[in-house]
């Protein structure tokens, strides 16, 4: 399978992050696993935030503070098949940011972040560790959020 993907707009917002697929990634069709790309969406979220200073979960969930937190919806479409190991990109950004859940926008794509392979979003809530209830995110996270967030123009 070759299909062209889809051309995409110039990255005006967000930050693309580099991720790499493996021959394993591959499903008995040669194409990525449609399974595989939530994980590497992940993974580029987690570095994002590495990068920004938050650590990840080491086991103790009050001290996770905003990573103490839980999937409410994923999304994702796909447009067309990777049919090859090599470097990619995640085009990643927020929707919304609200008071105890976010919204993120994800890109999966070459890694200039011209063609676009699959998107979507992904509600997650931030979840008190003691309650497991939704809870505010804390300033620090809100501020570096702000700045990831897609502008509506």
């Amino acid at each position: 399978m070759t299909a062209e993907a889809p051309a995409a707009p110039a990255l005006s917002y967000g930050r693309l992050l580099p991720v790499t697929v493996h021959f394993d990634d591959l499903d008995a069709l040669g194409l990525l696993h449609n399974a595989r790309y939530p994980v590497m969406v992940e993974r580029a979220w987690t570095a994002l935030w590495n990068d920004q200073g938050f650590l990840a979960y080491e086991g103790d969930w009050e001290a996770a503070g905003d990573f103490c937190n839980a999937v409410k919806e994923l999304r994702i479409s796909y447009e067309a098949p990777i049919n090859r190991p090599g470097e990619y990109a995640v085009h990643l950004w927020l929707e919304r940011l609200g008071n105890t859940a976010v919204t993120y926008g994800f890109r999966f794509c070459s890694a200039d972040g011209a063609l676009t392979y699959a998107h979507g979003t992904r509600v997650l809530v931030r979840l008190d560790a003691a309650t497991l209830r939704p809870t505010p995110w804390s300033d620090r996270f809100r501020a570096v959020g702000r700045e990831l967030l897609r502008s509506r123009d």
